[in-house]
């Protein structure tokens, strides 16, 4: 399809693919979750990106551009996805700002800037990082100073920089659920947000990293609906993923898994998402495009069985 054709398709509000006027007049109707995912194609236009990504009925999208991006190309793919119906969930930064070599948490805060700054350009709904970890070089990672009071006081400062920084009018720097760092539960996210204290701190919710031992694993479905009862109306974005434990050994052994072969309770998940509006939920860890439609044929089973559109 050329630029002019998908112009004139997009433009004038026909449907292409999977968005049918029958099936937003149903968004509007009943329960809806807008699904997303990556793809292992890369988009050079903002035409395949949006074909891509209705071929597979997904009306939620990761960023697909990168700080350097010129605004020429920021406003093309801001437009192509308004015009198409989508939503641009989050960009992920994946950079550790309390690492403890001082020349790479200078790195880290210069990439969260970046990245939160073409977040709001684009109009995502959210600019995602993980708080960081006490044991470099990477971002994740346990270390008995993780959950210590000075780190959290840390988190704090240098996430309040970020956002003053850039002063996004438009989109939120959220911190992911992480089993090693705050915030790694409802309680301390929440209490992140009080310190914090900016508009523009907001919540991203990945519930599978919140599993962090047989309890949560047992009762992960009141875990989710805590979570969303204490901090609903701040999430921005979710993840969709899936957690399964080896019950053969003594000691938790808890594994991530694609949506669908665990013990996520989904049904939970997608009720108490879909009372929020435009919060999308995106798949993420998976191999190829295959188990990426395997995994969101799953949930929508799982959202037909509760009257949810996804």
């Amino acid at each position: 399809m050329d630029r002019r054709t998908f112009t004139k398709l997009i433009g004038s509000g026909t449907a292409i693919l999977t968005a049918t006027p029958s099936l937003l007049a149903s968004a509007r109707t009943r329960p809806y979750i807008r699904l997303g995912a990556y793809f292992s194609e890369p988009f050079n236009d903002p035409e395949a990106w949006v074909i891509a990504h209705q071929r597979e009925g997904y009306r939620a999208a990761y960023c697909p551009l990168r700080p350097g991006a010129s605004d020429q190309e920021i406003s093309a793919y801001e437009h192509a996805a308004k015009q198409a119906d989508m939503v641009i969930a989050e960009l992920w930064v994946g950079a550790n700002t309390i690492s403890t070599d001082e020349g790479a948490a200078r790195e880290a805060y210069k990439k969260c800037v970046e990245y939160l700054a073409l977040t709001d350009a684009i109009g995502a709904n959210c600019c995602l990082n993980t708080a960081g970890t006490k044991n470099p070089p990477g971002v994740r990672g346990a270390h008995r100073d993780n959950f210590t009071r000075d780190t959290f006081e840390e988190i704090v400062e240098v996430t309040r920089k970020i956002i003053r920084e850039v002063n996004p009018k438009r989109t939120y720097f959220s911190l992911e659920v992480m089993p090693h760092i705050f915030p790694d539960s409802a309680d301390s996210y929440l209490q992140l947000i009080k310190a914090i204290d900016h508009p523009r701190f907001a919540v991203h919710f990945d519930p599978v990293n919140m599993v962090v031992s047989s309890r949560i694993y047992a009762m992960n479905g009141a875990a989710i609906r805590d979570f969303f009862k204490k901090l609903g109306p701040y999430i921005r974005s979710c993840h969709a993923k899936d957690v399964i434990n080896d019950d053969t050994q003594f000691l938790p052994n808890l594994r991530e898994c694609m949506p669908g072969t665990g013990n996520l309770d989904y049904a939970v998940l997608l009720r108490e998402l879909s009372k929020f509006k435009d919060i999308p939920l995106m798949l993420e860890h998976l191999n190829d495009d295959g188990e990426y439609r395997t995994a969101a044929n799953y949930i929508r089973r799982v959202g037909k069985r509760e009257g949810i559109w996804i």
